[in-house]
């Protein structure tokens, strides 16, 4: 399964709300209570794929939490970019939604972050599948409750899957096959497949985005119908911890703790959202939210340049200790970042062309130079876990590979797959010779100093960026291909433009990323699948249509346990990498945070939680007092 909801907001850098983790196509091991549903089926207080839950029926909270955390104190974020939606489901299709808005809802189940894809009851009390996994329900809450009072109810969860599947590119791709919803009991939700067999099914059901039927369905101040499938700046009614209070349009948001949240005291929320506010403040510019954040506008940044991470925190609030630098380690996804061609357009369909570009990226001086050598170059499309294909395929992966032998380029079968490596004038010049020769040999030729296809065209190639960071890096890079002699633009627009190109896949190049969970499933087929590639705002940004890959991703959505999950996802990175269907950029283990010392958690933060904030935090008075009031 995909790494959340959280990615929808693709503006915000993926870093809406702490993350429940994926669940994939492994067993699903349940721990079983004493009722049954209207199936006869036995009610189960959570689902687990990897092995049996941590937490038993009755558990009382999560282990990393502090149940008597203060509650109380604002917390000012920043978020980069724009917005001019609060309308979620349209999220990638129109607008760009401020990521704020994901803390409003709730889901049926969320995940613990101290085990691998497991999943708890939060609208729903409990849930039961078939045996077959051709079939979900889920048992709401009593007491679940809107902003409004109004209960929430089993026409809501219905509503919402219809509406996410209608008008969500993601959604319409992530449950594909879920075929029916339908109410069952006076709480009770069955949902049904299309086929038996896909055993994540039960759990990505689970979480499902719950959106107010009666609200979305009613009218407007003004008395105008709402619309769901348009963008809104009306505050949405939600039935989470917070709450919007406030905005400006593009400039800020600010979240209260709903002071009556139903929720406040079920063991997946004891001891979490513990801040009375959560102000974010838009800007365009990271170099400029830095500024901010220095001047104590802000009261934490996460950092993406390595640059800034490695020289612009000198200012005297870090010496004193005023403001606390720290990493945090990254467990719970993988991820692959790139250079990304649209398949679309020529002359990106010859994968030579494609190889070559790779060629000409010198990532080892690139991370010297603008990096401080901090970065590693990405080797998978799962970079980050155990499921990054790795030498030669044997095994339960060949077996698997052997299912579309004719349909892959030979070398999956023959040869490692493996970035060329620069870093010095040597390496640089055989790197451009075998890039060379891969363009002679697709067709091109250099004719004044320009590539040029057989018919004389010459190869123009626009690389699409929305901000100085990615400007950089594209920059570093033009050189390197002009000597090719392919002619590169570098075009920086606005975060509004470039959504609305990139969804209209109006580009030659841009940069794209794609969070991967630890166990991956029906979402591959939106980031690569045939079905996806000409659906606006898809994650199949490139265009991949090849049936192969299609194959090798129902491969790990039916995969019937954990090593063939394992072998049909590494049988699926090798065929996606020997397709050179982007140039692969980097990555870093861990998640930058500077913080102006005013909060506390509880120790240790769980494994899969990456740094908590601010889910897990509390507004600590005496640390306040100490470094001293905001400015």
């Amino acid at each position: 399964m995909a790494v959340t909801r959280r990615h929808l907001l693709q503006g915000a850098a993926f870093a809406a709300a702490a993350p429940a983790l994926g669940l994939g196509g492994v067993n699903a091991l349940l721990a079983s209570s004493a009722q049954a549903s209207s199936s006869g089926h036995p009610w189960r207080h959570g689902l687990s794929l990897f092995g049996d839950l941590k937490y038993p029926p009755g558990f009382k909270r999560f282990d990393y939490v502090n149940p008597n955390a203060p509650k109380g104190g604002v917390a000012r974020q920043i978020s980069l970019g724009t917005f001019d939606s609060f309308n979620l489901v349209v999220a990638g299709v129109k607008g760009n939604v401020a990521p704020a808005v994901s803390y409003i809802y709730e889901t049926l189940m969320v995940g613990s972050l101290d085990e691998v894809s497991a999943e708890y009851g939060l609208l729903a009390e409990a849930v039961s599948h078939a045996d077959d996994h051709s079939w979900a329900s889920y048992r709401l809450r009593a007491n679940a409750r809107w902003h409004d009072g109004k209960p929430v109810t089993p026409e809501d969860v219905i509503f919402s899957l219809n509406v996410l599947k209608q008008y969500s590119p993601h959604y319409s791709s992530y449950y594909r096959h879920v075929v029916k919803a339908e109410k069952v009991g006076t709480r009770e939700v069955k949902f049904t497949f299309d086929m038996p067999g896909n055993r994540e099914l039960p759990a990505i059901v689970g979480q499902l985005l719950v959106l107010p039927k009666h609200w979305w369905e009613g009218s407007n101040e003004q008395g105008q119908p709402r619309d769901i499938s348009a963008t809104t700046l009306e505050k949405p009614l939600g039935s989470g911890p917070y709450r919007i209070k406030d905005f400006v349009a593009g400039r800020s948001v600010t979240l209260e703790r709903v002071p009556d949240y139903w929720g406040a005291e079920l063991p997946v929320r004891i001891g979490q959202h513990n801040l009375d506010e959560l102000r974010f403040e838009f800007f365009r510019d990271n170099l400029v939210a830095l500024e901010a954040f220095k001047a104590d506008q802000a009261d934490w940044i996460a950092e993406n340049s390595a640059k800034q991470w490695a020289t612009a925190y000198d200012f005297p609030a870090v010496t004193e200790q005023r403001v606390i630098k720290e990493e945090f380690p990254i467990n719970d996804s993988g991820r692959m970042q790139a250079f990304v061609f649209n398949l679309r357009r020529d002359p990106f369909k010859d994968p030579r062309l494609r190889r070559a570009f790779n060629y000409a990226f010198d990532f080892e001086e690139m991370n010297k130079q603008l990096f401080y050598g901090q970065y590693k170059r990405i080797n998978s499309y799962f970079e980050g876990t155990d499921l990054a294909a790795t030498g030669l395929p044997q095994g339960e992966e060949l077996a698997i590979l052997d299912t579309v032998r004719s349909q892959v380029p030979p070398e999956v079968f023959t040869e490692p797959y493996s970035n060329p490596v620069g870093g010095n004038p040597e390496a640089v010049r055989a790197n451009l010779r075998e890039a060379t020769r891969l363009l002679k040999e697709a067709g091109y030729e250099v004719r004044d100093r320009r590539l040029v296809d057989a018919s004389g065209k010459p190869v123009m190639v626009e690389i699409l960026v929305q901000d100085p960071s990615s400007e950089r890096i594209a920059l570093f890079y033009k050189p390197s291909l002009e000597r090719l002699g392919v002619t590169i633009s570098i075009r920086t627009v606005d975060d509004a433009q470039y959504q609305n190109r990139v969804r209209a896949f109006d580009f030659d190049m841009i940069t794209d990323l794609w969070p991967q969970s630890l166990s991956p499933g029906n979402e591959q087929r939106d980031y690569w699948g045939s079905g996806s590639a000409m659906v606006q705002g898809s994650r199949n940004t490139m265009g991949i249509q090849n049936p192969a890959i299609d194959a090798l991703i129902d491969k790990v959505i039916f995969a019937k346990d954990r090593a063939t999950l394992v072998a049909a996802t590494r049988a699926l990175d090798r065929v996606l990498l020997w397709n050179f269907y982007l140039v692969p950029q980097f990555t870093y283990g861990f998640s930058r945070y500077a913080r102006w010392d005013r909060f506390s958690h509880a120790e240790p933060l769980p494994k899969y939680g990456r740094s908590g904030l601010p889910s897990l935090w509390w507004y600590d008075a005496d640390k306040a007092a100490r470094i001293g009031r905001r400015s």
